[in-house]
């Protein structure tokens, strides 16, 4: 069972989300906030497996919620929720590591997003990774000998960056997937970063 909180300044949306969800018999909502300061609150009393949070609230923001959240709770799994693909949500959800970022009116991919979410994956999707060139300012020329970075890993950032999964990678440099987790692994490890899509960031912040 998947234990989530919901967090939605609108209440009737919060509730029909809750219905929605509930559907499943793998979904257990826990509680229904109506702020980032619910948020924080909630997250703190109940230790969810994913919180789901509106963008924009009163009082406090679902980014500054989030910010808080995983500045405490680094592992802590957040999927953001809104009704605009504004790009400047997009990269600081981005920045921020939060897990996912919906619009709202896309509902029918709400579950799979949330299953995914849950078994470690983040749910951009491609479109998301595909604007971080235009997105993210690019800064000063970097070195990955620095941090002990290999040819080959780089080649893997660079693939990652573009959005490919662990599978295509291993198809476009001939490698088997094992090869391209473990390489994975050694990078993050090596940057200090905590997932792909960090990496990603990392990579157009650096290019």
């Amino acid at each position: 069972m998947i234990r989530i909180i919901i967090v939605d300044d609108d209440c009737l949306v919060a509730a029909a989300l809750k219905t929605i969800l509930e559907a499943s018999s793998e979904i257990e909502v826990l509680a229904l906030g109506e702020d980032g300061n619910d948020a924080v609150r909630l997250y703190g009393e109940l230790q969810p497996d994913i919180l789901l949070m509106d963008i924009q609230m009163k009082q406090m923001s679902g980014l500054e919620a989030a910010e808080t959240i995983l500045g405490d709770n680094p592992d802590a799994k957040i999927l953001l929720l809104t009704t605009f693909s504004d790009d400047e949500y997009i990269v600081q959800s981005l920045k921020i590591g939060t897990k996912g970022y919906l619009l709202k009116q896309d509902y029918k991919s709400l579950l799979p997003a949330i299953l995914a979410v849950n078994s470690g994956q983040s749910v951009y999707g491609t479109e998301i990774i595909s604007k971080l060139p235009d997105l993210l300012q690019k800064g000063k020329a970097f070195d990955y000998a620095d941090y002990d970075i290999t040819d080959r890993e780089l080649e893997v950032i660079e693939q990652v960056a573009e959005g490919l999964s662990n599978k295509e990678i291993s198809e476009k440099l001939f490698l088997s997937e094992g090869t391209v987790r473990n390489y994975l692994s050694q990078i993050l490890d090596k940057l200090q970063l905590r997932d792909r899509t960090q990496l990603a960031i990392f990579y157009y912040q650096h290019k």
